[in-house]
């Protein structure tokens, strides 16, 4: 109960704050941004936005009045018993102070026409049931145990053990689960969002899958709101939901062309079960719907993208009617025929755009400073996203007006950055290097071209011709909406590039827009072959991203899942004799009933610490060294040195290649406090704190 009025409050929060940092926010949906009326309820906008504003309030203010108290034996307890009861009070004043005595209204959703409303109702359930169908296929509880699919167990091992680090540990200062003793380099809000809804009691399946679903539809919704503030069309906006559900690629037909001769090709395609396509990685499904399932995260990092590019995207429109409106006036010019003349209104343009007051005056601070402070606070939420978000204002900014508001917003977004990786990581956040080509393999111009035609398919003539034959501003978003993709295929922040997928991602969603736009052109057009072709184009389109969803089913349903028992003996002991503060020596853990305790594992599998910026090179020395150590005292100072609160020995030890496991001399230093199983599948815990006296 107390977890659902946690979200619910999330909502509230987020209403009352839009309440005084964004007063007008309804106002927005009435009109495309070259003010063209448009049908559109602002419910679509203002539920997202609430949320997403709501749940990085009321999720921030919990963990830091619990870092405060991390001495305490249950932060979560005193933070959850004063930020509960505030969000409530702020609501409450927020709701007599702007409804009650002032009598604010928004626009009702009954003021939409009847037809609106049930092709948004449409729109919502469609995007809603596949936002479930995705998260609750992939993480379920049945009959007492917990089911994980196939295709998200990999990231959703260290992401559970920071879940259960904060639900059923005390993870404050918090360190990262699979590199325990150390700082966090890992986007964990998320995570914490979900331990603390466990804590509050909801059941770890509802407590991940409802803030992803949530998170899932709000930045589907936003999109759409996007969409139709810049093309003014509900096709648009529909079209771009589906570029942004089923991704562009040659994956399917690659596959199809591939079928021997005589075998069926629709019982090949139903019993396949793998990721199809040839680029590297493309099996793991990175670039398919299954990321929104295995990274829960990464789809409200794009929600709230796309708000704060809704928020600034007026500011160009402004430019570009300033600078039509000079073109008039450059068009009278030429009819002199003076060169001079004609010299004089090029400087005039570039006047207009770099030296005019417009483009730098402030006119609303107040949306400056909310939104900076929103990007801001997302950074331990989802820093990829903020850094992609970045990125594309920095091109809008260009040519946009009032660019000190992108200014301001972009000093606080940095500042709040640095403020939090300043406190949550030891040195340097990122090691940025210059690195062409992402992951292809030939990393050359032409390499890169291949990768792309092979990767994206369609989508990219379809860019093209939509550059070429669009307006001036939809050529400018365009080059504002790549910024993304050039810096993944550019520049590497970690130690494994493969994470720049997301960044590719953003830029395909937010070209999807353009894509949709022209598709809506070809099928408005009176030509009965432009309407096919247009047709033709979104089935080309959406193909291999159809198929990648059925896979995802199929591969979930069929494939063995990793099952955990809920009530597990070794998981309740590990909950009750341990806390985030007591380091576990393991073997290589990914997910078991040990990470399910939330055990802090002081090496867990070294590619999600590795990946994220840890020194496993140095853990793989001393995990090898404490376990093969020769003598008590050899061992005991080893654990010492490395804080090692428990060892653990299981088959994976005994059976490792790493390593030749010592387990007399482990069994003639410390006390073992827990066991089960019989010979090589024995599960033996020690307390290091229990010294066997020699």
């Amino acid at each position: 109960m107390l977890a659902i009025i946690y979200l619910l409050l999330c909502f509230s929060v987020g209403w009352a704050i839009c309440s005084f940092c964004f007063p007008r926010l309804d106002k927005i949906t009435l009109t495309t941004y070259d003010n063209k009326a448009i049908k559109l309820s602002p419910y679509l906008l203002l539920v997202p936005v609430w949320f997403i504003i709501g749940l990085l309030t009321m999720t921030w203010s919990v963990y830091l009045i619990a870092l405060v108290s991390s001495n305490l034996e249950s932060p979560l307890v005193l933070a959850n018993g004063i930020i509960l009861p505030l969000a409530f009070s702020f609501f409450l004043y927020t709701y007599y102070k702007k409804i009650i005595k002032n009598k604010e209204q928004s626009r009702s959703i009954l003021d939409m026409d009847s037809k609106t409303r049930v092709r948004e109702m449409i729109i919502f359930a469609f995007v809603a049931l596949l936002a479930s169908i995705l998260m609750w296929s992939t993480f379920y509880v049945r009959d007492g145990q917990l089911n994980i699919g196939v295709s998200v167990f990999s990231d959703f091992s260290p992401h559970i053990g920071m879940i259960r680090s904060f639900s059923y540990g005390n993870n404050f200062p918090s360190s990262y689960s699979h590199f325990a003793g150390e700082d966090i380099k890992y986007h964990f809000m998320f995570q914490f969002l979900v331990g603390n809804l466990e804590f509050l009691g909801m059941r770890i399946d509802y407590a991940f899958n409802i803030p992803s679903i949530l998170s899932f539809i709000s930045a589907f919704m936003l999109l759409y709101v996007l969409t139709l503030k810049i093309t003014g069309r509900v096709l648009s906006g529909v079209l771009a939901l589906l570029f942004f559900a089923f991704r562009s690629g040659k994956a399917l037909f690659i596959y199809l062309s591939r079928i021997p001769k005589g075998n069926s090709i629709i019982k090949t395609l139903w019993d396949n079960t793998n990721f199809i396509g040839d680029t590297p990685h493309e099996d793991w499904g990175l670039w398919n719907l299954n990321v929104y399932c295995n990274q829960r995260h990464l789809a409200f990092g794009l929600a709230t993208m796309f708000f704060v590019i809704i928020m600034f995207l007026p500011h160009l429109y402004e430019m570009f009617e300033a600078l039509r409106l000079s073109n008039k006036a450059s068009n009278v010019i030429k009819k002199n025929k003076y060169k001079k003349g004609i010299a004089s209104s090029k400087w005039i343009k570039l006047g207009l755009i770099f030296f005019n007051k417009e483009g730098w005056e402030i006119k609303c601070i107040r949306h400056s400073i909310a939104l900076g402070i929103l990007l801001g606070s997302l950074s331990f939420f989802h820093g990829a996203a903020v850094i992609g978000c970045l990125l594309v204002l920095f091109v809008i900014a260009v040519f946009a007006k009032r660019r000190l508001e992108f200014l301001i917003t972009t000093v606080i977004t940095v500042f709040l950055s640095m403020l939090q990786t300043g406190y949550f990581i030891e040195g340097s956040a990122v090691s940025p290097e210059v690195l062409f080509g992402f992951i292809a393999e030939n990393k050359t111009i032409f390499g890169l071209a291949s990768y792309l035609d092979q990767l994206l398919g369609i989508l990219i003539p379809v860019i093209v011709i939509a550059f070429i034959f669009g307006k001036l501003i939809e050529r400018y978003l365009i080059l504002a909406f790549i910024a993304p993709l050039v810096f993944a295929f550019t520049i590497s922040l970690t130690v494994d590039v493969t994470v720049n997928h997301k960044y590719i991602m953003m830029s395909c969603i937010l070209l999807g827009i353009l894509a949709a736009s022209l598709i809506t052109r070809m099928i408005d057009n009176k030509e009965l072959i432009m309407k096919i072709a247009g047709i033709i184009l979104i089935l080309m389109m959406t193909s291999t991203g159809i198929y990648d969803f059925t896979t995802v089913l199929r591969k979930n349903s069929r494939e063995g899942k990793i099952i955990l028992d809920m009530d597990d003996p070794l998981t309740d002991f590990i909950r009750e004799h341990s806390d985030s503060k007591d380091v576990f020596l393991t073997d290589s853990y990914g997910i078991n009933q040990v990470v399910f305790g939330g055990a802090m594992l002081y090496q867990g599998h070294q590619y999600y610490a590795w990946s994220a910026g840890y020194d496993t090179n140095y853990r793989d020395k001393m995990v090898r060294l404490m376990y093969e150590a020769a003598s008590p005292t050899e061992l005991d100072k080893l654990v010492k040195d490395n804080n090692i609160s428990f060892i653990i020995i299981d088959y994976g030890n005994r059976t490792s290649m790493e390593y030749h496991l010592n387990e007399d001399n482990i069994r003639e230093t410390y006390e073992c406090v827990y066991e089960t199983g019989y010979e090589e599948w024995n599960i033996s815990i020690f307390d290091t704190s229990k010294r066997i006296k020699q």
